[in-house]
């Protein structure tokens, strides 16, 4: 058995859905996360203050799975959560 753990973007969670129940991949954990990486937040206005925001919010998914089929799914999700 193999845990497979990735990071994704709120708006492409449908597409990576998608893709893996045509796999035959039911079952996974999306969990919301926020944090921090290449993108390095935005900023933001609010009441005439400038706020950066720099945790930008993501989407975790967890799948668990055959050694077999890990390979498919680490592809899969590689393809369809590309922006």
């Amino acid at each position: 058995m193999v845990k497979i753990e990735a990071i994704i973007r709120p708006q492409r969670l449908d597409e990576v859905k998608a893709a893996l129940d045509d796999l035959g991949i039911t079952g996974m954990t999306v969990t919301e996360v926020r944090g921090s990486g290449k993108q390095k937040g935005y900023t933001q206005h609010y009441r005439g203050a400038e706020y950066t925001v720099n945790l930008i919010q993501k989407l975790k998914l967890e799948i668990v799975c055959e050694d077999d089929l890990s390979t498919a799914i680490v592809d899969c999700i590689a393809n369809f959560a590309r922006t």
